[in-house]
């Protein structure tokens, strides 16, 4: 029985290794001090700052910086820095150029979340280039939190928004290898294998803000909808306490309202290392197949402390703080992984 359960799992492992190639290829064109390397924690009471998750949460952190180091509000920020990745063809967890669902079609899921507790939501939404901006526009112009499908679309073009292709002849060209080696299985969620692009920033105002958006589960069933639009799973903005959001297995997130979770936990006092670390232990209790699949989690204080935890090693954020942009090397629940010891 154990060999076969570690002849599945390194069969998991292969042909999510097949995928590295183009999941390295997000990464920014140009970046600041993208060479350096920090490890949990960091300096407390530093703002306007902006995290991200993952190498491409560089360019974005860039972009959102912009806006950050002029004054600007970190909800103008969070969306103008999560659309550099969903804009990106190289980024195939995201927007333009994310891998299809089991049937070829790109949908995507993304949400918003101010200061005050507003928030907007698209998910299962189809040819809309930059849904975190449908998102915002349902929060802003509209007395709902969330709209799917064929109504996000209905909804996006009547605002303005433009129909467009998102299948990439690279994510397409995946996609039929996929069908042909992989009999119609899903892709799995691993330390090789993500998706998602995660931005909390805090302001000169000292005003916090969220997004989340992401392309999904590549070979997913359709119709399927991860955490990342979801309020409270993916993202969460408490302007009292702070904000968390969340990277990995979708599924696993939603089981344990992740961020939502770990801002209660900085409400009784944890800090943001703690409280993501908390949230992963969470998981690891209650879901028996946690070596199988990542999580990560991110999460800054009002005060402008951060910090972020995950399941497996190798998730890393970007942090934008007094004119730097670094990745930051998280902790993970099982960081002798490779001895098959956990921390």
């Amino acid at each position: 029985m154990n060999n076969r359960r570690t002849f599945l799992k390194n069969s998991a492992l292969v042909s999510a290794a097949a995928l590295v190639s183009s999941i390295d290829a997000c990464k920014p064109k140009e970046t600041t001090n993208d060479k350096q390397q920090m490890t949990n924690p960091l300096p407390a009471g530093k703002k306007p700052m902006v995290i991200s998750t993952w190498e491409h949460g560089l360019a974005a952190n860039d972009a959102a910086w912009k806006v950050l180091s002029s004054g600007g509000r970190a909800l103008d920020a969070v969306e103008q820095g999560v659309r550099v990745s969903e804009s990106d063809p190289k980024c195939t967890s995201v927007g333009y150029g994310g891998l299809p669902d089991r049937d070829g079609n790109v949908t995507l899921d993304a949400c918003i979340m101010d200061e005050i507790g507003n928030c907007g939501s698209v998910a299962f939404l189809e040819h809309i280039m930059n849904p975190i901006s449908v998102a915002r526009v349902v929060m802003e112009k509209t007395k709902h939190c969330m709209l799917v499908g064929e109504g996000a679309l209905q909804f996006a073009l009547a605002n303005g928004f433009k129909k467009e292709n998102l299948l990439t002849p690279e994510a397409k060209a995946e996609w039929e290898k996929w069908l042909k080696e992989n009999k119609y299985t899903p892709m799995k969620i691993d330390k090789n294998n993500h998706d998602t692009i995660g931005m909390l920033a805090i302001d000169s105002n000292g005003n916090l803000s969220g997004a989340c958006t992401t392309s999904g589960l590549g070979w997913k069933l359709r119709g399927r909808v991860g955490d990342s639009p979801i309020i409270g799973a993916g993202l969460f903005v408490d302007n009292e306490v702070g904000a968390a959001t969340a990277t990995g297995r979708g599924e696993s997130v939603i089981k344990i309202c992740g961020t939502h979770t770990i801002v209660e936990l900085m409400r009784a006092g944890k800090t943001p290392t703690e409280a993501c670390k908390i949230a992963i232990e969470r998981i690891v209790r209650k879901q028996s197949d946690s070596k199988e699949f990542q999580v990560g989690f991110l999460a800054t204080d009002k005060d402008g402390r951060v910090g972020g935890f995950s399941l497996q090693p190798s998730f890393q954020y970007a942090y934008f703080v007094d004119g730097e942009n670094k990745m930051v090397n998280a902790e993970s629940y099982y960081e002798g992984e490779k001895q098959g010891v956990p921390r």
